[in-house]
């Protein structure tokens, strides 16, 4: 399926912008509050679509980005024709293929273990959040226009959905983004019987 990241770029403003916004809405105690031990609190939400997009996704398309570079200077023209060793891309799961069809993530809380790991830091700030929300945007303007020159050879596996091309890996950040609205509005109405 041919993704249009023009489409997605403009989603991924969208959303960003909304994000962004609704920082406004918050002090640092609300920001900070956790509904139970176990549970993020809202700036933490916000830090992990951060820290997912800048050190997981977007790491990946830069990583495919240089690959394909690096091939096409060794080749010395563009494109994955001349790749050697029958290179092929891996394979998306079942979970991956019906993510990509439907365009978004399933509307299901995902529980990850209470650990240093996977657990994202509380916010320093409503700054730090709004400029690391910015700062993933700035990066997905500089790659979408470079994403048709990065060979679909490249993969890289997704803990659920298998192998994801740079194109899909982008796409994954809105969808990421969008996923995380359902947790934003739980917590905003847990925030308001406060």
């Amino acid at each position: 399926m041919l993704m249009n990241t023009k489409e997605t770029l403009k989603k991924m403003e969208e959303i960003t912008e909304l994000y962004v916004r609704e920082l406004d809405r918050y002090d640092m105690e609300q920001l900070t509050r956790k509904p139970s031990e176990d549970e993020w609190s809202l700036g933490q939400m916000y830090m992990h679509l951060i820290r997912a997009a800048l050190f997981m996704q977007l790491r990946h398309v830069n990583t495919f980005k240089a690959q394909s570079e690096q091939i096409e200077a060794a080749n010395g023209e563009a494109g994955s024709e001349s790749l050697s060793g029958g290179d092929t891309p891996g394979e998306k799961t079942e979970a991956g293929q019906a993510v990509f069809a439907q365009g978004s993530l399933p509307p299901v809380r995902i529980r990850v273990p209470a650990s240093p790991e996977y657990t994202p830091p509380q916010p320093e700030s409503k700054e730090q959040l709004a400029e690391g929300l910015r700062q993933v945007l700035s990066k997905m303007r500089e790659l979408e226009p470079v994403l048709a020159d990065i060979s679909p050879v490249f993969t890289a596996p997704h803990p659920a959905f298998g192998h994801l091309n740079a194109t899909e890996w982008f796409a994954i950040v809105e969808m990421h983004y969008r996923h995380h609205l359902r947790q934003k509005e739980r917590l905003d109405a847990l925030l308001m019987q406060v």
